[in-house]
């Protein structure tokens, strides 16, 4: 196919208003608060006050956590005490029966009761192992307890860490009781500064001073312990050192000045409590024993014997030690009121703060949302109404062929009685206008197709009439010049019958011409070919054994016919179109190639993009009516139309859907011959009586008459005049080719045709029926008489002569048949009429790529 001047302009495709979409008309700046979106906004109006509440908020929960985790770390170093009192009362034990075993093992040197003496150390040294193994699994969960209590405990292990590396020295007695003795004081004084060190921070008075009574305690008991082991030292040694009334006074001196500071510190009950202690037979028994060991006077002081000093003494040390559990349980119980008492103000003020908070991110979280979802649906209907809504009412309204439908406008998507409301009440009062402006322009359009389809179809009856009359013309005229240009002006007519044709499409009416059995595709191609005015220019070089459906045959002709228009107009006279068909994919492949001027490349892509979405009736469809004639018919139908460009010309591919091809019909009868496929035999010298001979087949393999038309001279006999071929003669059925019969509607009415027999094709009467002959003597043939002679050999023959119709009776029948027309176009206008799927309406992109 070639192309024309237009073909060369460079215009770009055109877009769909799919394709549209809602910009900005300038860029947007994140740093101008007039360019932030809605939720932005919102957002930003609803995070700053949260963030300063939530400063605020936590800066005082900080604070309350805090004191939270310090309370609960000082509950649990005062819990721990718990295990430090134990360990500490058993390397007392351990210190004074050693500072007694000592002694003794100085005295007696070996023998059985130096075993004696190692052995009863044996079962305190392993109840100290098992209380400082108690002491490590509880101080375990204090790993990341404060640094100072890290320190504290560490050196108390150190500590009983050389109280472990020192006992090895005591059955051997090899060092000085002081040596091993300080040892013991030192793990016993680490002990209890770990017991004195829980700090409940400041403000915490009452904690503090319920640390320090349990601790003060705690050092009256320790200096008993002392006191304890030196008078045991003592009565095993059966002496005094010189030092040890000093040393004596001096814990004695110290025991007093604990027991003052822990009367001070301690509660009415704790002190009560003491009292009762320090009033107990044991207690006062053992008071009674050290009294004895006081030097009174000149006198020196009273070594105790070492049995009744020790049971004495260890009695006395644990009722010391039992009311210090009672002081420390005290101290625990309170640790644990204030630190959970302090745990529960925290929650309550974290939760209070996260309800607040939360209260007012929700409220604040509704409002934005009620906004922000109140302009995302307003934007939605708006973009919607853009880009579906009213272009598929335009869609409905272009397509409609007989009455204007009712569009309802949908009401607006936000109900709100606000500004957002408003402005949806507006964006809907917009969509009316606009359905209502469109439904006018579709009257007024409605009223142009019914215009365009009346002068349409007028124009049709009078080139009906024209060809009625060429053909009366043609049978009786008998020079050769005179019946080339009745064959000139026969295929003018045929021409513009396919621009009636094209006008119809234009309007989208579909053409009167029906095939209704299933028609071979080169028949359709011959069909098409015969509707152009270069017609022996067409070469079939392969054409697949299929059929076409026949409702779809006519508009098939008409699409191909104007590919095969375009292709023989825009290449060189001397150049040949090649027309392929092959079956593909389940349907068909048509290919039509020229040798012409060819397509830029954007034109080419214009022109495909146009192919694929119809334009709309306007004045470039006009001016290009091949262009909005093949892309119409196209989408009528399903089929798909695409121009690629060669090495030489243009090629047309037409995709033919499976929907559109059918099985070959069932063979019943053979197809007559048509009869503007018969030709006459011209008269002879010897006048109408001469020889008349049967027409023979075509003379080219292209067409069923010969690509060119000479005229017979009117006095040789046996010269055969060619009769120039439209679609219906090949269709109804082609000389010498077999029909799927049916019917084609033409100017002469329906054509009956019979079906293809397996036998081929039965030849025509061996003489033409004529109507008698003309004032020259040559034969008037008579339309449609050799079918007839086929299909009811039985009638009689027809008259001789031919009785020309009464104009006026033909003028009242084509009155009476447009009168019917009309009526039945005001009944439709009640429904409305939708295009087929894939759409065929006005509705697409408007554009041409046919300079026809």
């Amino acid at each position: 196919m070639g192309a024309g001047p237009d073909r060369t302009r460079g215009e770009q495709p055109g877009r769909s208003r799919w394709d549209v979409q809602a910009v900005p008309h300038r860029r947007r700046s994140p740093f101008r608060l007039r360019d932030w979106r809605m939720r932005t906004k919102l957002a930003t109006v609803l995070v700053i006050p949260s963030v300063a509440f939530l400063v605020l908020a936590g800066v005082q929960t900080a604070a309350l956590v805090g004191q939270t985790t310090v309370l609960s770390d000082f509950a649990r170093q005062v819990g721990i005490g718990r295990q430090i009192i134990t360990v500490v009362d058993r390397l007392q034990q351990e210190r004074d029966r050693s500072a007694g075993e000592l002694a003794e093992l100085r005295r007696v040197g070996a023998g059985a009761d130096r075993d004696a003496a190692i052995n009863a150390l044996r079962p305190l040294q392993v109840a100290t192992d098992e209380a400082v193994t108690d002491l490590r699994g509880a101080a375990q969960p204090l790993a990341d307890a404060d640094a100072s209590w890290r320190v504290a405990y560490g050196e108390a292990l150190r500590a009983y860490d050389q109280v472990v590396y020192i006992r090895p020295t005591v059955p051997p007695a090899v060092l000085s009781s002081d040596t091993i003795l300080s040892n013991y004081h030192r793990a016993i004084d680490a002990l209890l500064n770990l017991l004195a060190e829980p700090s409940p921070g400041e403000g915490q008075r009452a904690l503090t001073d319920a640390v320090l009574r349990y601790v003060q305690l705690a050092r009256v008991k320790e200096l008993s312990s002392r006191i304890r082991g030196q008078l045991y030292a003592a009565a095993r040694a059966d002496r005094y050192d010189l030092d040890d009334e000093v040393t004596l006074t001096d814990l004695r001196a110290q025991q007093l000045a604990a027991l003052g500071a822990f009367r001070v510190a301690a509660t009415n009950g704790q002190v009560q409590l003491y009292d009762r202690t320090s009033v107990d037979p044991a207690f006062v028994g053992a008071m009674k024993l050290e009294e004895r060991s006081l030097p009174t006077g000149d006198a020196r002081a009273e070594v105790l014997p070492a049995a009744q000093w020790w049971a004495a003494s260890e009695a006395r040390q644990e009722l010391l030690r039992q009311l210090e559990a009672r002081v420390l349980d005290d101290a625990v119980t309170q640790a644990d009121e204030v630190s959970g008492d302090r745990l529960r103000t925290t929650l309550l003020v974290a939760g209070g703060i996260v309800v607040v908070l939360g209260l007012a991110v929700l409220l604040a979280l509704l409002i934005g949302r009620s906004i922000a979802n109140s302009m995302q649906r307003l934007r939605g209907q708006a973009l919607r109404i853009a880009h579906i809504e009213l272009p598929d009412a335009l869609d409905r309204l272009r397509s409609v062929q007989g009455g204007v439908p009712t569009i309802d406008v949908p009401p607006p998507v936000v109900r709100a009685r606000d500004e957002i409301g408003e402005l949806a009440e507006a964006f809907v009062a917009v969509h009316r206008s606009a359905v209502s402006v469109a439904m006018e322009q579709a009257e007024t359009r409605r009223t142009v197709n019914a215009m365009f389809v009346n002068l349409a179809r007028r124009s049709q009856v009078l080139v009906e009439r024209q060809l009625e009359l060429l053909d009366d013309l043609e049978r009786e005229e008998a020079d050769p010049v005179q019946l080339e240009n009745l064959f000139k002006l026969d295929h003018l007519a045929a021409r513009m019958r396919r621009n009636d044709e094209s006008l119809l499409v234009l309007a989208g009416t579909e053409s009167t011409r029906r095939w209704n059995r299933p028609v071979g595709l080169g028949a359709v191609l011959l069909a098409a070919s015969a509707e152009i005015e270069q017609y022996q220019r067409v070469r079939r070089e392969s054409v697949a054994d299929l059929h076409v459906v026949g409702h779809v045959v006519g508009e098939l002709v008409h699409l191909l016919a104007e590919l095969l228009e375009n292709a023989t107009a825009f290449s060189r006279p001397d150049t040949v179109v090649r027309v392929n068909a092959r079956a593909e994919g389940g349907g068909a492949l048509l290919e039509i190639a020229d040798q012409g001027l060819g397509m830029s490349p954007a034109a080419l892509d214009h022109a495909n993009t146009l192919l694929a979405s119809p334009p709309a009736a306007d004045v470039a469809a006009s001016e290009r009516m091949g262009l909005f004639v093949v892309s119409h018919l196209a989408a009528r139908h399903g089929i798909r139309v695409r121009l690629s460009g060669g090495a030489q010309g243009l090629a047309a591919r037409i995709q033919l859907p499976v929907t559109l091809l059918a099985a070959r019909p069932s063979a019943q009868l053979d197809a007559p011959v048509s009869p503007r496929m018969l030709t006459t035999a011209v008269a002879g010298a010897t006048g109408p009586g001469g020889p008349i001979r049967p027409a023979g087949p075509p003379a080219s393999p292209e067409l069923p008459v010969a690509g060119r038309r000479p005229a017979p001279a009117p006095v040789a006999p046996a010269q055969w005049r060619p009769v120039p071929v439209r679609a219906e003669d090949v269709l109804s059925p082609a000389a010498g080719a077999p029909a799927a019969g049916g019917v084609w509607w033409s100017r002469q009415g329906p054509m009956p045709s019979a079906p293809v027999s397996t036998g081929g094709v039965t030849p025509p009467p061996a003489s033409p029926v004529t109507g008698g002959t003309n004032h020259r003597g040559l034969p008037v043939r008579v339309p449609m008489a050799q079918l007839s002679a086929v299909i009811e050999p039985a009638r009689p023959s027809v008259s001789g002569f031919r009785e020309d119709p009464d104009p006026e009776a033909v003028g009242g029948m084509l009155s009476r048949l447009y009168s019917g027309v009309r009526r039945a176009e005001i009944e439709e206008t009640r429904e409305t009429i939708l295009p087929p799927a894939g759409g065929h309406g006005e509705g697409a992109a408007t554009s041409g790529c046919f300079p026809f």
